[in-house]
Parts: C-alpha cells; sequence; structure tokens
C-alpha cells in the first residue's frame, strides 16, 4: 500500500477515500477530523466532526452549537475504525485541546500534525512524538533565522518595560485562542499577580480554559475600567486592536506584539509595535527539523507555510519529501489572518 492510498491532498484539504473523511478540510465536507479550533483549520458546516472534547467545546463557542450535524469527541489515545482505516488522536502541544492525527492501514501509518510546538506550554497537554511511516508537518515558521528563543525571556522583557514606564499601560497583541492565554499563564509564572485586563474578545474563551482547570488568576474586562486606573496595567487583545481607536481609553499605550513574526524587527516596524514579544505556538526551525527526523518517517509531506524550505532540507537528509500546496490554511499569528481582525463586544 501507497501513502496515497490513504491519504490524498484534494481541493477541500488531505482526504482519507478508505475511511470517508477528511483532516481539517477546507470546505464543507460529510466526514471532517479536526486537528485544533483554530478558524483556519476547524471550520463549520460539516456533517459529522471528530475532535476532542476542548475542540469541540470551543468550536461551539466560535460558531454555535448547530456548527455541524453531528459531533463526537475523541480522547489522546484512543483508536476509531473507519472503513478499515484506524485512526488515533495524539497531543500536538499546539493550543488546548490540539491533535496530530495518525491514520494506519495494512501496517502503514501516515500522521497529519496540524500546527504543533515541541517546548512547553503550562495551557496545554505537551507534544507527542508519535513514529510513523509518513509525516505530515506544518511549516509556518520553517527557516533557519527561526529560531522562538526563551518565552519566559520575553516575558521577562514585557515585565521590565511595565516597571519602566508606571505612568503607562502595555496593551500585548495576542491571538485570542491559545497564544492569549498561554502569555497569562506565563506571566504569573513570573511572579506577576496584578489584575490582567483582557479585550472583550478573548472573553469567552480565556473563561472556557479556566474551566478547564487552567489557572490564570485574577482577570478583568478593560471596557470596565477608568481610564486612570489603567496606567502600569497589562492589557490583552488581539493583534488588529493594537491599531484601533479601542487604544484611546487607555493612558499612553505602549503597544506589544507576542508573535513568532516578531523575530523579524521589520514586521515589528510596519505594524507599529514597540514591544515585539518572540513567542510562538508553532515549531521554530530547530522544532520542525527535530521533530521530522525523531519520528523516523522516511516521508515527509509540508503544508501551510515556507514549504520549499524544508522540502530541501529533508532532501539532503535523504528523506523523500513534497509540498501539499493546500490553500486555505493562514497564521493566526498575523494581524487580520484567522481571527485576527475580532472585535470588542
Amino acid at each position: 500500500m501507497r501513502p496515497e492510498d490513504i491519504l490524498l491532498p484534494t481541493p477541500a484539504g488531505v482526504c482519507c477515500k478508505p475511511g470517508g473523511f477528511h483532516i481539517d478540510p477546507t470546505r464543507p465536507v460529510e466526514r471532517a477530523l479536526i486537528t485544533h479550533a483554530h478558524s483556519d483549520h476547524a471550520r463549520a458546516g460539516h456533517g459529522a466532526v471528530l475532535a476532542t472534547q476542548e475542540t469541540l467545546d470551543l468550536m461551539r463557542l466560535r460558531y454555535g452549537d448547530n456548527f455541524a450535524g453531528t459531533a463526537q469527541a475523541i480522547a489522546y489515545g484512543e483508536s476509531l475504525t473507519f472503513g478499515g482505516v484506524s485512526v488515533t488522536f495524539h497531543p500536538a502541544g499546539h493550543v488546548l485541546g490540539s491533535a496530530q492525527i495518525a491514520v494506519a492501514a495494512d501496517g502503514l501509518t501516515v500522521v497529519a500534525s496540524g500546527d504543533y510546538k515541541n517546548v512547553a506550554d503550562p495551557t496545554c497537554a505537551p507534544f507527542e512524538l508519535v513514529p510513523c511511516d509518513v509525516f505530515i508537518t506544518e511549516a509556518t515558521f520553517a527557516l533557519p533565522v527561526f529560531r522562538h528563543g526563551d518565552p519566559d525571556a520575553e516575558i521577562a522583557k514585557l515585565l521590565r518595560s511595565v516597571a519602566l514606564f508606571p505612568e503607562r499601560a502595555h496593551l500585548v497583541g495576542a491571538y485570542s485562542l491559545g497564544k492569549a492565554q498561554r502569555l497569562i499563564a506565563l506571566i504569573r509564572r513570573a511572579g506577576y499577580d496584578a489584575p490582567l485586563y483582557l479585550h472583550g474578545a478573548m472573553e469567552s474563551i480565556t473563561r472556557y480554559y479556566e474551566s478547564r482547570g487552567v489557572a490564570l488568576g485574577e482577570l478583568r474586562l478593560a471596557r470596565g475600567a477608568a481610564k486612570p486606573n489603567l496606567a502600569g496595567t497589562i492589557t490583552i487583545c488581539p493583534p488588529s486592536a493594537l491599531n484601533d481607536l479601542w487604544t484611546r481609553r487607555f493612558p499612553d499605550p505602549l503597544a506589544a506584539f507576542a508573535s513568532g513574526w516578531m523575530r523579524v524587527r521589520a514586521r515589528a516596524r510596519q505594524q507599529g509595535v514597540s514591544l515585539p514579544l518572540v513567542i510562538s505556538d508553532h515549531a521554530d526551525w530547530n522544532g520542525l527539523t527535530a521533530t521530522i527526523a525523531a519520528t523516523g518517517a522516511g516521508e515527509i509531506w509540508v503544508t501551510h507555510g515556507q514549504e520549499d524550505a524544508l522540502v530541501h532540507w529533508c532532501g539532503t537528509r535523504g528523506l523523500k519529501a513534497r509540498p501539499l500546496d493546500i490553500v486555505g490554511y493562514g497564521d493566526e499569528d498575523e494581524p487580520g489572518g484567522a481571527d485576527g481582525g475580532e472585535a470588542e463586544p
């Protein structure tokens, strides 16, 4: 059996014909297996959806109760069979509920990673290495320039700035699902115990994280605070809000942005960011290449990102590799990207 007999790239996304399902389809399909709840991977309108409980819950928060015809939860490590094909979900370390999906038949295993990172995150289950024959990897930061470094050092940089400018409000742009909650947890881990403020678009997902046992300390909505009282505070907001009239409610706001793209200083300047924080929920170049090597896969399929560079790297290591060129996946770190344009209720 060839890998293409198990999974095949199509215009709607990666399709398993014998199992009758797609993985993270970009168009409505009869049965969808969803790796995580970011909107470029988890769309509404499918006939049936299989995902972790957290991903299903987050999809309901974003799309309403009728986001799919039917929804079924699957636990990490649990296996189901569709048309003779075995499917198992494994932690991806990207956001709460994120999963890699292992698809196996006739002794051949293909793992679709979805988005992933292989560094510790206090807000989600850690990445689990899954040995396989074919590994389908993301490539968001698949260039050698992207080495994310230590997120705790970036948080320390933020807290130094807060201490240095007690008369200013620090606004930190962060994607509302995953990045915002991770930032809060990292800030708490650094010993900052003052109230943190939230843009209204962050509230429902952040409260859901708390309901799943993720401790985030005291949180307040920025819209309920008087302007003078916001001096010396930290507010987490969607990246698009950094250039919005919304910022006028803050005293002398200082714009920060937490993203792997902040490694490129020109992007920070272009987006008017005074304090770039290199914190990403995607694997960097070292994480991608180390993970590929550790899976033991002899064939690598590369999707959504810097595909060519990673395909070339695989070739230099004697690995068979190909880009999938699937249109429809974005980057939630980008302002105006996947859900980047949320407005405050």
